[in-house]
């Protein structure tokens, strides 16, 4: 069973672009988000992808998670079945001070503009890594930042 174990944080300033190796688009809809499931359809750039999430543990560090490849034109068909409110967003990948790690730091537009939050993926739940000097507060397990959560709850109405 392949296992996703990531930590997110909020991202200070802008200074991950500059330092940013690569930028792709992506925009994703959500079939189902039922608690500890959810059913995702995302297309970043010209690939696209259907993935399918279980249950966090409890700390929000880790979970289930299978994700395959599908093609673009069908994962646009399956954007028209998904619940209301796509997630737009640009995802810059930055390497850690250390080169060990990289970071996936997401800027978010449409009803979350305003929100950039950056994620790095571990192979244990107790691995080290080096932050860059732009990651701020961590939020890993505070379900308002996950990306299901702000479909229907986006950031725009958190006041």
């Amino acid at each position: 069973m392949a296992q996703e174990i990531e930590r997110k944080f909020l991202v200070e300033g802008e200074d991950f672009k500059r330092e940013a190796y690569a930028v792709s688009h992506i925009q994703q809809g959500y079939i189902g988000t039922k608690p500890g499931r959810t059913v995702r359809i995302r297309i970043r750039d010209e690939r696209a992808y259907i993935t399918i999430k279980g249950p966090a543990g409890k700390e929000g560090l880790s979970r289930y998670e299978f994700e395959t490849e599908i093609p673009v034109a069908d994962a646009r068909d399956l954007l028209l079945l998904c619940e209301p409110g796509l997630i737009d967003k640009h995802r810059y990948l930055v390497k850690s001070p250390d080169g060990k790690h990289v970071w996936e730091v997401d800027e978010f537009h449409g009803d979350n503009d305003g929100l950039v939050m950056a994620e790095i993926e571990l192979g244990s739940e107790t691995e080290s890594f080096e932050k860059p000097h732009f990651i701020g507060k961590e939020v890993t397990g505070d379900r308002r930042y996950y990306n299901g959560h702000l479909r229907a709850n986006p950031y725009k109405l958190w006041g």
